[in-house]
């Protein structure tokens, strides 16, 4: 049994996949399903506007879905052919068979998707614990990564942001099923509107529609029985790769990441601390930083613009693909 494995998992990934609400595919994206050794992942696709272009994938951090990455994936078409992977056990991806929901084993799963695919090397992006997975896949498989774009990567932090603490608490044993009862009255739309306002630095910014997107994908999340299990087991691979050291340290494998690197950080981020945005600067080789003083965590949510014109300056340098 891994580490970041709990007592049932296997039970409950065997189990008949659950009757859920559909998932959303915005206009221009396409879902398919990818059968793996040990595990099947659902990936968002946003095709080039044209042929041969460049291949990018996307990674979600925790809690999220492939679906973060729907309101940038179209400003970079005409640069990039996107794709948005919903890691094991999030978005429409059913648990792995192993219930490793490590930092280790999410990338384990990207390089798995990549390889067969035969897409690499690609543009990877990563956000939070996304950005956490992405780095670990650069650093061990630099073939597979042309650049490297970071929005608040989940990298170890030695004063951990206070707004950030729950999610640390959510990896010790049975405070997660205590957190469900605790909140059991809670309707989709107040969950939602917590997780904005712990995930936005400006709340006032999610338009209409995509506050009832949201509350529609929180309504069906919570419809599926492994929900918390999964939340509970990847909070507690983050902190699992906080503690490691030596050459599987996140900061030690970031020195050995080869790919021009794109970080971005948000002034209002809640979770991950704006002051790491020096450590990484110095961290990884070649990198460039940007700086969102309004940004919270989501910064490619709340300013995908901004993402997209950084990206093609880093496209830029790097001689155009």
């Amino acid at each position: 049994m891994s580490s970041t494995e709990l007592p049932g998992t296997r039970a409950a990934a065997a189990a008949v996949a659950p009757t859920v609400s559909a998932v959303r595919v915005a206009e221009g994206e396409k879902l398919r399903s990818v059968p793996l050794p040990g595990l099947t992942l659902t990936v968002r696709a946003r095709p080039g506007a044209t042929a041969g272009l460049a291949p990018a994938l996307y990674v979600h951090g925790l809690g999220g879905s492939s679906q973060n990455w729907s309101a940038l994936m179209p400003m970079l078409a005409d640069v990039v052919d996107g794709e948005a992977v919903d890691l094991p056990g999030f978005g429409d991806s059913p648990p792995p068979d192993d219930g490793n929901y490590s930092v280790t084993g999410h990338a384990r799963a990207v390089i798995r998707l990549l390889d067969a695919g035969q897409r690499g090397p690609v543009h990877l992006f990563g956000n939070s614990l996304g950005g956490a997975v992405a780095t670990r896949v650069a650093a061990v498989r630099p073939d597979l990564v042309r650049t490297l774009t970071l929005i608040s990567p989940a990298l170890p932090e030695i004063r951990v942001q206070r707004p950030a603490v729950p999610t640390g608490l959510l990896a010790l044993p049975g405070v997660a099923s205590l957190f469900s009862r605790l909140t059991r009255e809670w309707t989709a739309e107040q969950r939602t509107r917590s997780v904005m306002a712990l995930c936005y630095g400006d709340p006032a910014r999610i338009s209409e529609e995509a506050f009832r997107h949201a509350v529609a994908e929180m309504e069906r999340r919570l419809e599926l029985p492994y929900f918390w299990d999964v939340m509970t087991r990847s909070a507690r691979g983050i902190v699992d790769a906080y503690t490691l050291g030596g050459q599987h340290g996140l900061w030690r494998q970031a020195e050995r990441v080869l790919a021009p690197t794109q970080l971005v950080y948000g002034g209002r981020d809640q979770l991950v601390s704006y002051r790491m945005a020096r450590r990484a600067s110095a961290a990884f080789r070649d990198s460039r930083l940007l700086t969102l003083p309004d940004a919270g965590h989501v910064a490619m949510m709340e300013y995908p613009e901004a993402i997209a014109q950084a990206f093609r300056e880093l496209l830029d340098e790097c001689g155009g693909s």
